[in-house]
Parts: structure tokens; C-alpha cells; sequence
């Protein structure tokens, strides 16, 4: 796909793109509707979450939360897109100018995360919110075609609107993982949408040695300040599962006391299982004997019962294990005798071993590395995305069921605490 909004794309051909990785280096009028897309997914699935907490006895007093997140999205657009002067400069852009006035004079209180952590200030209701998101959307569709017929760097021009569609996939996520949380019940399709599949069990992999280049600009195309300067890199032959650890391995982990031995566990890992930890979003009794959200695992029967959007479901033996933390990963591995793969690891395998079987996609995978920069790593406008977080937090690659397909990058580096067992994640495992 290039970004010459002037060639002809068949309608079955958009139909393809706007939820393809192929969005990554789209031009204005294919970009345009998959912000539209983005939109509607994400006011979708607002409206999923607001009928089930209004339906719930007190049910609406938590509609704070998504309602927060959502109205950050819209706020995101307009900060970057809409009130941003420099818009068409892209990286270029300097993000300290002053930015244009909200269409909402309370936007920034409201919805910026710097505000609304400072603010006691109560949220417009959603019908307030919702008319924000179609203003807002409205607004940055205008500017967009304005863009597609005076650009004469796409680009570089196209840079915001491509970082606000992908902001939004990924809080439209987020806004999944709220549900999950919540315990909210969706609609029947939704729920099908959002089931980890279940996998076709292969042997591990081995991959040889080879020198793989790592992250690094997509040419004509947008990157995320974290996957900037790519570099190349020596990797030696190593062996890797061609899938993530599935729930009936992760059984006979807990099956043999793994829960139990502070000698599997790093450290910390074993502070944080016994309680002894300040960074989660609610507290962790002692005694934990499977990841978040499982209700029962019978070593026995190997029968795993899983709390999945307010309802227990029995897992299948060969779906990805998931909603365990780091901890619970390297915990796992280190019974197995086996470790978690770097991430530049995970990225050659993906790159290299996909038609030997090499399965992603299903949950996203903790990797041994911690986040750091790449060499020459330099900050994007939206400094404080990657920054704040080098040297705290683990990566994780791949993606979840619950990722909009075009976000499925080899190139992506999601980024969580070691202790985030919120989000829909799960590990391979490499051997020693």
C-alpha cells in the first residue's frame, strides 16, 4: 500500500486494508476510514460496557472508569491532530508550542491523564461524552482531506492521524481488558470475538543463527518512537516454542506445587505472590494458586475454570494460558527448566519460522527484556509514551485476540510492569 492517496483502490481492496498492518503506511482517504472504523469500534464497545454496568445493581456508579478512557481517546485526537499547530510537521513536530483551544473548554481537566489525576472535577455523563467523540472525529476527518490535497510530504503530513488511529486501537483494547475486569457480561458475538482460539499443539522450533535486523523505520510508513533506530544484531541458533504455553501445561506447573517453592521464583516474584507489592489495581490475597480471573484448576482432571467477562468458562487444554504476570511466566519457565525468549529472539522466530509454525497473535507474550531504548533512540512528540517506562518495565511481543489486526506488528513493543496480569497475556518459553 503507499501513501499516494491519488491511486485508485478497489472496494474490496479497503475493505482489506483498513484493518491490516498494511494501515502502518496508508494514505488520507483509506486512513480516513479507518478512523471512522476505529470510532465506531470504540463507541461499540463503550455502549457493550455501559448496558452492562447500568444493568447491574449500583452498576452505573463504576461507569467512570470507561467512561474516562473514552474520553481520552477523542481528547488524544484533538490534542495531537486537531489542536496541534505543527501537525504536518510529524516527528519534526516541536511538542512544547502551544496548542489550539479545545472544543470542549473542560477537555484537558476532564480527559488528559495529567488532568484527571489532578482534578475532582465529576465527568460529563456519556451522552456528553459520545457527541465529544463525533466532534472530535468530525473535525479530524476535515483536517485529514485538507491534508490529502495539499500534502506534499504524506508522510510526514499523515504522521498524527496514523499515531491517533493507533492510540485509539489501543485503548479500544484497554477498554476490553475493563470489561474483563469488571466482570462486565457482553453480548453473545462479542464475547465470541474476544475467546482466545484454541491452538494445534507443535514441537519447538529451532532456529539458527543468523544476523536479524531489529525494529528500525518502515520506509514510507509510521513507526512508534520505541521501534526507532532499528539496528542489527547477531543472534545464535536457539530453541523456541512455536506456540505460547498452553493451560494444560501451565497445570502440571501448579499441579507440582509451583506456587508453593520460592526456589522457582525470582525474588521479587515471591514478595509479590505474598502479597507484598504496591503497584497493582487491587490487592492480591496470599495464597494465589493460578493467574487472574481463574476461579479453579484441578490437577486431577487438569480442568481449568476461568472467570471470562463475568462468567466461568472451562478452558480448553490447548488455548493459551493467560492473564498471568511476569513473575508467574519466569516462575513457570524456571519449573520447566527451560526461559523466556528475549524479545529479539521472539522477533526473528516471527520473522524466520512463521511457515514452520511459529503461531503469534493469540495472547500478547512476556519476553525476558526489559524495555530499554534502541541505540539512538530518540523521543516522538508524545515524549512521554516510551521514556517514562525504560529500565521498569518488561516487553511483551505478539498480540492478543482482542488487538485490532492492524495493529499486529513484528516491530510493536507493548510495555507492562512485571506485575500486570490485566491485559490478555501469555509466554513462551525458549530452551536453556
Amino acid at each position: 500500500m503507499t501513501s499516494d492517496a491519488s491511486l485508485p483502490i478497489s472496494a474490496t481492496a479497503v475493505t482489506q486494508i483498513i484493518d491490516s498492518p498494511l494501515m502502518r503506511s496508508a494514505g488520507a482517504d483509506v486512513l480516513s476510514l479507518a478512523l471512522m472504523d476505529a470510532r465506531n469500534h470504540s463507541l461499540n464497545l463503550f455502549a457493550q460496557c455501559q448496558s452492562a454496568l447500568e444493568s447491574a445493581p449500583g452498576g452505573a456508579r463504576s461507569l467512570a472508569k470507561p467512561l474516562q478512557l473514552i474520553g481520552h481517546i477523542g481528547w488524544f485526537q484533538e490534542r495531537w491532530a486537531g489542536r496541534n499547530v505543527q501537525r504536518g510537521l510529524g516527528l519534526l513536530c516541536d511538542p512544547t508550542r502551544v496548542k489550539l483551544a479545545s472544543i470542549e473548554p473542560l477537555a484537558d481537566v476532564w480527559w488528559s491523564v495529567a488532568g484527571s489525576q489532578a482534578s475532582d472535577a465529576p465527568l460529563p455523563d456519556a451522552a456528553h461524552t459520545r457527541a465529544y467523540l463525533l466532534e472530535t472525529l468530525e473535525s479530524t476527518l476535515e483536517l485529514l482531506e485538507k491534508t490529502r490535497l495539499a500534502a506534499t510530504e504524506p508522510d510526514q503530513a499523515l504522521y498524527f492521524y496514523r499515531l491517533s488511529l493507533f492510540h485509539e486501537d489501543m485503548q479500544s483494547e484497554a477498554l476490553v481488558c475493563m470489561a474483563q475486569a469488571l466482570g462486565l457480561t457482553l453480548e453473545p458475538t462479542w464475547q465470541r470475538v474476544f475467546t482466545a482460539p484454541v491452538m494445534q499443539m507443535r514441537e519447538a522450533l529451532l532456529i539458527p543463527a543468523t544476523r536479524c535486523n531489529i525494529g528500525g523505520a518502515q520506509l514510507g510508513g509510521f513507526s512508534f518512537d520505541n521501534e526507532l533506530a532499528g539496528y542489527a544484531l547477531d543472534v545464535p541458533e536457539f530453541e523456541i516454542d512455536a506456540q505460547p504455553v498452553s493451560w494444560s501445561q501451565y497445570v502440571e506447573f501448579v499441579a507440582d506445587g509451583g506456587y508453593d517453592r520460592p526456589e522457582l521464583w525470582h525474588s521479587a516474584g515471591w514478595d509479590w505472590l505474598q502479597g507484598s507489592h504496591a503497584d497493582q489495581d487491587e490487592a492480591l490475597s496470599p495464597g494465589r494458586r493460578g493467574p487472574r480471573y481463574v476461579d479453579q484448576i484441578s490437577a486431577l482432571s487438569g480442568a481449568v475454570l476461568q472467570t471470562r467477562f463475568g462468567r466461568s468458562v472451562r478452558m480448553a487444554g490447548n488455548q493459551p494460558a493467560m492473564h498471568m504476570t511476569w513473575w508467574e511466566a519466569d516462575a513457570w519457565c524456571r519449573w520447566a527448566g527451560r526461559r523466556l525468549p528475549l524479545e529479539c529472539e521472539w522477533e526473528s522466530a516471527a520473522h524466520s519460522a512463521s511457515r514452520r509454525g511459529f503461531r503469534w497473535g493469540d495472547v500478547w507474550e512476556w519476553t525476558a527484556s526489559s524495555f530499554q531504548p534502541y541505540p539512538g533512540f530518540v523521543a516522538g512528540p508524545q515524549a512521554d509514551y516510551s521514556q517514562p517506562f525504560f529500565g521498569t518495565h518488561k516487553v511483551l511481543r505478539g498480540a492478543s485476540f482482542a488487538t485490532r489486526a492492524r495493529m499486529k506488528s513484528l516491530r510493536f513493543r507493548r510495555f507492562e510492569l512485571p506485575s500486570s496480569d490485566s491485559l490478555f497475556c501469555g509466554f513462551r518459553s525458549c530452551a536453556v
